[in-house]
């Protein structure tokens, strides 16, 4: 591929639709960082009359990949494949500087690592234990630093021993009679730095009637390398994970990261010639979507609380999927459910976007959360952890405490009684 598809270009019929949905469009108005004028520049791209400048690579950058666009055009265009394949021309063509490339370098060395991420837990609990922490923030320190760097440390999550050690068994039985055998993609982030999602899923799913398979050995799906235009590392990624999985005979491959869904329902679209992807994509459920196509078994325990749903972008735009996580929380005794309003629009978070674009994420989650606090609810329902660590970033920087739980902890809590977060 030399630039985005001609075909998937010409679909634009610049009608606007898109631009009220677009959150960098409502930071700064700019046509140039909205939908329609990034299909423009990709246009003048593909044509050869615009050439790939620091400015043109920018306002590639400011996208969030939100699919904000997707949803909202009436045309049907194709905005994620194009903005997905353009991310891969500007990384192929275009010579970042030196400090921008060191610091997308170091997060692409670190995050889609498990491996990697327990050595950043345990660096993170040292730095807590110690003390250096509240006195680089007590100190004033923090704010020498710059902006990415700055963004960095306030996002970190809390941490304990269990973040480092935790690790996730083979398999787990199903509870009564077996109805799937179900194959659990672990991720990464997640996995570590939020590992309750993963255990709440495997103890739902065995009780809802399925045995759960956790392939040995699962790295990262992809999905952050994809979202960032380093096509070739994402694509290996994904072949090793595949691998994995092949090893496994399970009918449905189950995620509970939206993010990493949506890139691996895009699987036989990314490997076109490869029977293996089309066949393994085909069996991916995202955890909401696979538990509420389920008739209930395990009986429901009452919670008296009030939820605020967040929909994750790339569960309600990427995959078309609100309704589900909201009919199993609607199914819980005592629970009501809260729509935040504006809900369609994104967090800032978006993969890594929130580490290379601060500022803007900063301005777009201000708003997410100024919605989220007025539903005045007692938890804050997220399928997607660089959401949650987002939102919670910037509760904490207002002084507001509201736990947050993915929809499949909620549910755990309702079937378990395992305590929610507090």
């Amino acid at each position: 591929m030399t630039a985005p598809q001609r075909e998937l270009i010409d679909d634009c019929v610049h009608c606007g639709f898109c631009l009220p949905h677009c959150p960098t469009y409502q930071n700064w108005g700019e046509e140039m960082d909205s939908p329609r004028g990034r299909i423009d520049l990709m246009r003048g791209l593909r044509t050869g009359q615009m050439a790939m400048t620091p400015t043109v690579a920018a306002h590639f950058d400011r996208c969030l990949g939100c699919m904000a666009c997707v949803t909202a055009c009436p045309s049907g265009v194709r905005y994620d494949v194009l903005i997905e394949e353009t991310r891969a021309y500007v990384e192929r063509t275009y010579r970042r500087a030196f400090w921008d490339r060191l610091h997308r370098s170091m997060i692409f060395q670190i995050f889609p690592y498990p491996g990697r991420l327990r050595v950043m837990a345990a660096f993170l609990l040292v730095y807590v234990w110690t003390g250096i922490r509240w006195l680089v923030r007590h100190s004033g320190l923090v704010k020498l630093l710059p902006p990415r760097m700055r963004q960095l440390e306030a996002l970190q999550p809390a941490v304990t021993l269990r973040n480092v050690f935790v690790r996730l068994p083979a398999r787990v039985a199903a509870v009564g009679e077996k109805r799937f055998t179900v194959g659990l993609v672990a991720g990464c982030v997640q996995r570590i730095f939020n590992p309750g999602v993963n255990d709440a899923t495997l103890r739902v799913l065995s009780a809802e009637g399925c045995d759960v398979i956790v392939p040995g050995g699962q790295g990262c799906c992809g999905a952050l390398s994809m979202h960032a235009g380093r096509e070739e590392e994402s694509l290996s990624f994904a072949r090793d994970l595949m691998e994995r999985f092949s090893r496994e005979p399970v009918d449905i491959v189950v995620i509970n990261a939206a993010g990493c869904g949506s890139h691996l329902k895009d699987y036989g679209r990314l490997f076109p010639r490869d029977e293996r992807a089309k066949a393994f994509a085909a069996k991916v459920r995202d955890v909401n979507e696979f538990l509420a196509a389920l008739s209930p078994r395990a009986p429901r325990r009452p919670l008296q609380l009030r939820i605020a749903m967040h929909d994750a972008c790339h569960l309600a735009h990427a995959q078309r999927i609100k309704a589900q996580p909201r009919a199993l929380l609607s199914g819980i005794p005592g629970v009501t459910l809260v729509e935040v309003p504006d809900s369609e629009q994104c967090c800032g978070s978006a993969g890594v976007y929130n580490l290379v674009q601060p500022e803007s994420a900063e301005q777009i989650g201000q708003r997410k959360v100024d919605n989220v606090v007025s539903t005045k609810a007692d938890l804050l329902a997220s399928a997607n952890p660089g959401c949650t660590l987002q939102i919670q970033k910037i509760l904490r920087q207002r002084g507001k405490h509201l736990p947050a739980a993915h929809p499949v902890e909620i549910l755990d809590a309702s079937i378990s009684g395992t305590p929610l977060p507090s």
